[in-house]
């Protein structure tokens, strides 16, 4: 018990006895009054004030109004016979947590207005008990002031941070699902027919085995070649899955452009910040996509590599001075050019192909993509 106590005190703060002592101090000032009437009038505004306050808050739709200008009335009316303006502060409280915009403003300048009157009716009328409290009067006043739109920008605040949050799951979902069908078509592309090679060639070898044995035994030296090419393609394909950074995959980018006579121009030091876990791998699966088309498509001698990091985006542009080679969709869609539109797509960036003076591929992403912190790990 003492520790759930604890917990709550931690989390809580000083509010809960702040809240306590408005909740009694309507009583103190009831009771400074000399007439029995007004002190049963009193106990009973008092009372309804705070069942209708929190029937407020279950409320939806024009009840709303309805219950806010009850307490308004209410409030008036304390501060009027008891000098109790402290009511107006759970009004503001109220208030602020209106979601409805429209609804929150009308209500937001009735409030302010009809409290500012109370306030200066009192001290028009010179009340003793009202004079004394002055300076937390003004504090009260300046609560209704500003406590409104502070609560109600933490609440809407905190509803995009949650809409955020989802779309980050979403996209990071997107994302998984994406690779999942990514590997499915690698491992279909390169096992299945390699397993299909092995597995006719291993029956005609057993066809073979006896009619012409020579035979048999090269075409198990293929199945045995493509064996071993299939197990080094699936190690390449699990290298890729994991996460690559653009620095390392800049070097490997650098030392396959050497190896096919490519100058490489660019800045092997790269330094960018704040850029996702997400986004960098799938910046380097892009990358590493584009020069695997500079190297097998263009006859360029020269491909250039370039990042510019804005407050707003980050911009990759791989440019060559080849020659883009475009047959038809079939070709563009085996250039890999779909393939990095689809997962640009998951965070979204966008792709944009010039093919004047060689070819040019701009790579823009936005710098609010955030994985969670569950991808991000």
């Amino acid at each position: 018990m003492l520790k759930r106590y604890m917990t709550f005190q931690k989390n809580s703060g000083i509010s809960p006895y702040i809240w306590t002592i408005l909740c009694i101090l309507p009583f103190y000032f009831i009771f400074q009054t000399a007439s029995p009437i007004k002190i049963i009038v009193g106990i009973i505004l008092t009372i309804l004030f705070f069942i209708f306050y929190r029937i407020a808050f279950f409320s939806k739709g024009w009840p709303v109004y309805l219950w806010t200008f009850i307490l308004i009335g209410i409030s008036i009316t304390s501060t009027s016979l008891f000098s109790y303006v402290y009511f107006a502060f759970f009004l503001s409280y109220f208030i602020g947590n209106i979601k409805d915009r429209v609804t929150f403003l009308t209500l937001y300048f009735i409030h302010l207005i009809s409290t500012s009157a109370s306030i200066n009716f009192s001290i028009v009328q010179m009340d003793e008990l009202f004079l004394k409290q002055l300076p937390f009067v003004i504090i009260i006043w300046i609560s209704v002031i500003l406590l409104p739109f502070n609560i109600h920008n933490k609440k809407e605040m905190g509803q995009l941070e949650e809409k955020l949050e989802d779309a980050n799951k979403r996209i990071s979902e997107l994302v998984k699902l994406e690779e999942r069908q990514r590997i499915a078509r690698d491992l279909h592309d390169t096992l299945g027919q390699k397993l299909s090679l092995i597995g006719l060639k291993s029956d005609l070898a057993r066809r073979l085995i006896t009619k012409d044995p020579d035979q048999a035994r090269n075409e198990l030296k293929d199945v045995q070649q493509t064996a071993r090419t299939a197990l080094s393609e699936v190690r390449k394909m699990v290298s890729s899955m994991r996460g690559i950074r653009l620095k390392d995959e800049i070097v490997r980018v650098k030392q396959i452009l050497k190896a096919a006579e490519i100058n490489f121009e660019g800045n092997q030091d790269i330094s960018i910040k704040n850029v996702p876990l997400l986004t960098e791998n799938i910046l380097s699966m892009c990358l590493k996509e584009a020069v695997n088309n500079v190297v097998k498509h263009s006859g360029a001698t020269s491909c250039s590599i370039s990042f510019v990091q804005s407050w707003k985006e980050m911009v990759m542009t791989i440019h060559d001075n080849g020659v883009f080679k475009v047959e038809g969709d079939k070709d563009t869609r085996g250039s890999g050019l779909l393939g990095m539109r689809e997962r640009l797509e998951f965070i979204n960036g966008s792709l944009e192909l010039e093919t004047k003076e060689g070819t040019t591929l701009v790579i823009r992403v936005p710098n609010d993509v955030k994985p969670s912190d569950k991808e991000e790990a």
